[in-house]
């Protein structure tokens, strides 16, 4: 089924905002022809009640975007940015590799840079933004202002704002900046947030009710360093903030997102409902490989290999 939510853009109908020229092409307010932006793929998605399957990098080599989509198999390429060194130039062309594949692109965020990542990653093509440590119902309102426009010629539930007109790649640079095309593509960003903090779970009914929240993402590892457990995700007190996390959500209407080091793990997340899944993390793969098939190959040599660094159980997060 759709979003249980209303997700429309819903402008006064005194206002020129009604051209058809002028929408972004994911928006229902959109019509054919004229000046309009990019699909947002991972919108689609969720407007249709589809299941959704993500993978993860840190690095910002637009090649594994492309290698990625080549798969066919993704619906959008989540940038871990919290963990990852990267410049403005490495969003834009990772937002030129997302529009090149077909993929929405998502970008999660530490707290202290909401605002200004969020604008900058936007600008050079994201659709979709991961709000990390999410702690209170004024964290989850900042996140969603650091999406939407400011205006007030937009009625609805999405609410005021903090991104005014700007000249990136989004708009292509100066064809679609300041126009209702533009305003209606910062209403259709995805927004995630990560419920990971010990704050949240215990007043989650409030801080999912902020409008604009479209998925929810339990952390394990931080929620069991902020109970005093670190480490201990199959404590009875992590499962169950994961529990109440995915069944709230669900109850909400909202979208909870399962991250997963292998599709194996996927079963009592389908049995209780959720659809969403991003899969695997370039590190990961790269250090399992490199930990077994080197060892594999020393001992061809007829080396005495080291042992593979012990990998952690796949019930962690990474």
């Amino acid at each position: 089924m759709p979003h249980a939510r209303s997700r429309l853009s819903v402008y006064l109908s005194s206002e020129t905002w009604n051209s058809p020229c002028t929408r972004c092409e994911t928006s229902p307010n959109w019509t054919k022809g004229g000046i309009y932006m990019s699909r947002n793929p991972l919108r689609d998605c969720l407007n249709a009640g589809k299941p959704t399957v993500g993978t993860h990098i840190l690095s910002a080599w637009p090649t594994l975007v492309e290698l990625i989509g080549h798969s066919r198999q993704y619906d959008y390429v989540e940038f871990t940015a919290e963990y990852a060194p990267f410049t403005m130039h490495d969003l834009d062309n990772l937002g030129r590799a997302f529009e090149l594949t077909g993929m929405s692109g998502m970008i999660k965020i530490e707290q202290t840079q909401y605002t200004h990542q969020a604008m900058r990653a936007i600008g050079s093509g994201f659709q979709s933004v991961l709000f990390a440590d999410i702690r209170s119902v004024e964290d989850a309102k900042a996140a969603v202002d650091a999406v939407r426009a400011e205006t007030t010629m937009a009625e609805g539930v999405r609410g005021r704002g903090r991104l005014g007109v700007g000249m990136r790649r989004d708009v292509g640079t100066v064809r679609t900046g300041g126009t209702p095309a533009y305003v209606d593509a910062l209403n259709e960003v995805v927004i995630a947030i990560m419920v990971e903090k010990k704050s949240c779970v215990d007043n989650l009914e409030a801080v999912l009710s902020v409008p604009g929240i479209d998925m929810v993402q339990f952390g394990a590892s931080d929620f069991s360093m902020s109970i005093g457990k670190t480490g201990q995700y199959a404590d009875a007190e992590v499962l169950a903030a994961e529990k109440k996390t995915i069944e709230t959500a669900l109850r909400m209407g909202l979208h909870p997102r399962v991250e997963l080091r292998d599709p194996d793990q996927a079963g009592k997340y389908l049995a209780m409902g959720v659809k969403h899944f991003c899969i695997g993390w370039d590190v990961r793969i790269l250090a399992d490989w490199w930990d077994t098939k080197g060892a594999e190959m020393r001992g061809l040599l007829g080396a005495k290999a080291d042992a593979p660094a012990k990998v952690a159980g796949k019930t962690g997060n990474y």
